[in-house]
Formats: C-alpha cells, structure tokens, sequence
C-alpha cells in the first residue's frame, strides 16, 4: 500500500513538543492562511488580530495558545510560542531545494579557488583567486566571489549575490538577490574643500546562521573589518556602514540605515527605516521602534522611539510651528526660574495647559 502524504498530526505533536487536540491519524502536507486553508493545511493563530477567522477556518490543524484550544473548531496543536513552532513544521513540509552538487558550464573559476565537490555552482559564476566554498553550499545564478573571500558549510546565495574580497561568511547562511558584503565604506577625508578617498583595508566577517535580505549592503571596514554575529537577521534594502559590529540574534527590518563604526548588542529589535548614526553604542537587548533616529548612544535595555506619527494635516502643521517655537519658550521658563517670577497675566510658565486646535 503506498505511503499516504503528508504528515501525521501524532507525528508533529510528539517531534515539536504540542498537546494535540484531535485526531493523532489525520494528516497535513502543506500550509495556508486561516482563512483560506483547507483539511490537509496547516495554519496558525499568533496575532490576536486575526482571531475573528479562528471560528469559520476548514484547515486541517491550527498551531495555536491552550488558551484558545476551545474557540478552534478542528483539530489544534497547543504550543506556548504557537508562531516559532508553525515555522519548524513550515520547514519540514516544505524545504529548500535539495542541492546538486557540480559546476555549470558557463562558471568562471579561478584554478586556486577551493570549492568543496558537494557544493553547487550556477550559470554566469565567478569566482575568485583563491576563494573557498564549502560543503554543501549553492552559489546561484549571477554571483560573484572575488579573491580570498571564504563562505561556509550548507550556505545559500540565491542569485546576483557579490561577495568582495577577502569576506568572511559563516555556515548556514542565506543571502537573498542583490546583496553586497564588502564594498568599499564610505571613507573621505576633507582637504581644502576636496574629498580624498581613504583606503578601505578591512574586510567584513559574518557569523554562521545569517540571513541577509535582497539588496541590502554592507561595507567592508577602513582599517579592521566590519562584524556580523551570529543569528544576525537582515531585511531588504538596508545598509551598513564600515567598522559596524552588530550583536548575536539581532534582527534589523528593512530600510534602515547603520552609520560606520556603530556598535550594536544583542537581541535587538531594530525597526523599518530606524537610522543610527555613527560611533556610537548600543546595549543588547533595546528595542527602537520604526523610523526612529538615533543619535546618541542607549546603554539601557528598552523600548525607544522619535518621530511623529501621521497626523491630519491641519493639526500636524499646527504642531509643528510650535514645535519650532519650543526652544524659545524653554528659554523664557528659564528666564522665569531664575527670576523668581511670574508670567505677565499671573500664571507661572509651567500652568500652561495642553495646546489646543483654536490657539
């Protein structure tokens, strides 16, 4: 009798640790939305968002909180982290693609390169003077490898990936199209109103288990090398400057922007368009919520945000005349202090009540 496909919900509960709530026998061979998912999907419920579709969804089984386990109408796998276990059994039904190893026909591979006989090289490759890859990992379509750069085991550069001289990349790592390690940063010393170029000297060093989104990039450090931990996770389109050091398990959303030299810890959680500027520091585990700049350093763990969020036009215009105003009146509190005194109608400066549309 042939093997039915898919996946056992018994097999799951047990090999991810869940309490099944339905049938052990019934299997699943794929993933959906709460909404569109069907009796051999998998779904999950994180966001309390999207709880109004728990009640009406046809999926096979829903990853979920025990504390949900009675408003799901199927079959339920109880997890306390219900999003990171839905992302292990998204990964084991459905991997990547298994790599096959060898060398396409159009690769341009220089004789000292070292290139592992299990890993795989796409069409229109180059690949430098003594570069390495290792076992097991796929260079795609369109990349480039230059001299004396090193990527690890069971790594992936999915297409059009550079990877500049002398770069340093860990095992396990994904680089997604577009990416650049190791271009020149961003190195100009003015004389006389010119810019001479400063030599970029240092390389760029990625730890093991990074994922790096489409066209982001990173620059190559002035003097020592820029640093990526281990665990890092990259978005798209974000750039990091030269000597930058970014913490183990730090993940940054896209868009934002690291000066050169900052230092950054940790766990971080680093939002969409978040600009960081240079030579400053970090600590772990700091949250900055999206769009916000920093341009001093934070050295204690939390929450941080700048920024206006949008506003009706009328009263954001309103808010921001005043706040050009908000130095002067800072200015003639002080004033008031120093003196002892009181504004001309009576009221100390500081009784001045909230700002309204009519003032």
């Amino acid at each position: 009798m042939p093997a039915q496909p898919g996946i056992s919900l018994g097999e799951l509960a047990v090999r991810f640790g869940c309490t099944l709530k339905g049938d052990p026998d019934l299997r699943v061979s794929r993933v959906a939305t709460l909404e569109n998912a069907d009796g051999a999907s998998v779904t999950f419920l994180a966001n309390p968002r999207y709880r109004r579709y728990l009640g009406r969804t046809k999926a096979g089984v829903v990853v979920l909180d025990p504390a949900l386990a009675d408003a799901c109408p199927v079959s339920a796998l109880l997890a306390k982290n219900p999003y990171a276990t839905y992302a292990r059994i998204a990964t084991l039904l459905h991997p990547a693609p298994l790599v096959m190893p060898g060398r396409h026909a159009t690769a341009v591979i220089e004789e000292s390169a070292q290139i592992d006989a299990t890993a795989a090289v796409g069409p229109h490759v180059v690949i430098g003077a003594r570069a390495k890859i290792g076992a097991r990992s796929v260079i795609g379509p369109g990349c480039v490898v230059l001299d004396d750069a090193s990527i690890g085991d069971d790594t992936r550069l999915t297409a059009n990936v550079t990877i500049c001289q002398g770069v340093v990349l860990g095992d396990r790592c994904v680089l997604h199209p577009g990416v650049v390690i190791g271009a020149d940063g961003f190195g100009l010393a003015p004389d006389q109103g010119e810019w001479l170029k400063v030599p970029q000297m240092g390389a760029v060093r990625i730890g093991n288990d990074v994922e790096i989104g489409a066209s982001t990039t990173i620059d190559r450090g002035a003097i020592e090398d820029t640093v990526i931990g281990d665990g890092v996770k990259l978005d798209n389109q974000i750039q990091i400057g030269h000597n930058a050091r970014i913490g183990e398990h730090t993940v940054i959303a896209g868009s934002a922007g690291i000066s050169g030299s900052a230092v950054i810890g940790r766990r971080c959680m680093i939002g969409g368009q978040v600009g960081i500027a240079g030579h400053l520091t970090i600590c772990d585990d700091v949250v900055i919520t999206g769009q916000s700049l920093v341009s001093s350093s934070i050295r204690k763990p939390g929450y941080y945000s700048s920024a206006l969020p949008v506003d009706e036009s009328t009263r954001f215009r309103k808010n921001a005349a005043r706040f050009r105003g908000l130095d002067e009146f800072v200015r003639e509190v002080r004033k008031q202090r120093s003196t002892g005194g009181a504004s001309q109608d009576g009221a100390h400066p500081d009784d001045n009540g909230p700002a309204t549309d009519e003032e």
